[in-house]
């Protein structure tokens, strides 16, 4: 079984390290590239306030996650969620980025590297010089993301887990076929076919006159084949 988990989070601003934090996290499951609808999905206190800018982006206030859990009492359920298993991001450095921050400020192991797949690095080798945002990557695979009009990061990962299993060759939800119960196509031997019926042989015998008029022919064509195979006879 191959388990990933595609992931987004929605934050306060572009950098950790100036203070800006985490405000929602949002991971669905898939298996063998079909997802299983489990997901994880929670807002988060930042402790702190969400620019005007921020909001634009997510459309989260600070006045909406007052009240909400503060991000180191849902990391055990986000890793418990998450396991061991790859981690599927959109420019994924960034989502990494901001949840080591928040991991190591809760006092936990930061995420290994090695579990990363960023779906942007995937889609510019795919799609080289194109637009590759999500957006984009929607309309090129006919998903509809006409629900979007903020960065909701619950929805985002739905949409995210749609383009990275047309990216990893566009397999269908649903086509299990090794759940199915084998149909074998029965075999007919040719031993179990009926006899064939003896064929009479009707040899062919040519004339007097035919025979005259192939030598005739023969003595026309300097040393024939023919002339040495009727001698041997």
């Amino acid at each position: 079984m191959s388990r990933a988990l595609v992931l987004d989070t929605e934050t306060t601003g572009f950098d950790p390290l100036t203070g800006d934090r985490v405000l929602e996290v949002a991971a669905v499951e898939i298996v063998n590239l079909v997802p299983t609808g489990r997901h994880f999905h929670t807002l988060i206190d930042p402790e702190r306030d969400v620019p005007e800018e921020a909001t634009k982006v997510h459309g989260f206030t600070r006045d909406m996650l007052i009240g909400k859990p503060k991000f180191a009492e849902i990391v055990p359920g986000l890793l418990d969620f998450l396991g061991d298993d790859p981690i599927v991001a959109h420019n994924a450095p960034f989502d990494f980025n901001f949840l080591d921050f928040e991991l190591k400020k809760a006092g936990h192991k930061v995420l290994d590297r090695a579990r990363m797949v960023d779906t942007l690095v995937l889609a510019k080798k795919r799609f080289p010089g194109l637009p590759n945002s999500l957006d984009a990557l929607c309309r090129r695979y006919g998903i509809d993301n006409s629900m979007r009009t903020a960065h909701n990061a619950l929805l985002d990962v739905q949409l995210l887990a749609q383009v990275y299993l047309e990216l990893m060759g566009g397999k269908q939800p649903g086509l299990e076929l090794a759940s199915r119960p084998a149909v074998s196509t029965p075999v007919v031997l040719a031993v179990d076919a009926p006899p064939v019926a003896a064929r009479t042989p009707r040899p062919i015998t040519p004339s007097e006159t035919e025979i005259a008029a192939h030598s005739a022919f023969l003595g026309k064509i300097k040393d024939p084949v023919w002339a040495a195979l009727l001698a041997a006879e």
